[in-house]
């Protein structure tokens, strides 16, 4: 279980650099910015009850690829955060 909550300890490292960037980042717009905040806040709130795959978090990867896609060329570091959240969800199997 060691890499099951190495693994979780990653994940809610890559939440808060996405929060960081977030809250440097003045030029993503409002909408972005909320689906976003929805995002890491559902994440997070899964890893705090201990949720494992299932309800709301399987729809996640999918809707980070597509943000990851969206700020690729304004964003490239919040895109690559995206991407390696996402695959941090895929190796804890949500």
């Amino acid at each position: 279980m060691n890499q099951g909550r190495t693994s979780e300890e990653s994940l809610r490292e890559l939440l808060a650099r996405v929060h960081e960037r977030l809250s440097r980042t003045d030029s993503i717009d409002e909408d972005s910015r909320r689906i976003l905040g929805e995002l890491t806040r559902d994440i997070g709130r899964a890893l705090g009850h201990g949720e494992s795959a299932g309800g709301a978090i399987d729809a996640h990867a999918p809707r980070l690829e597509a943000m990851a896609v969206r700020f690729e060329a304004d964003h490239p570091a919040l895109a690559e955060l995206l991407r390696q959240l996402t695959d941090a969800l895929g190796k804890l199997g949500i």
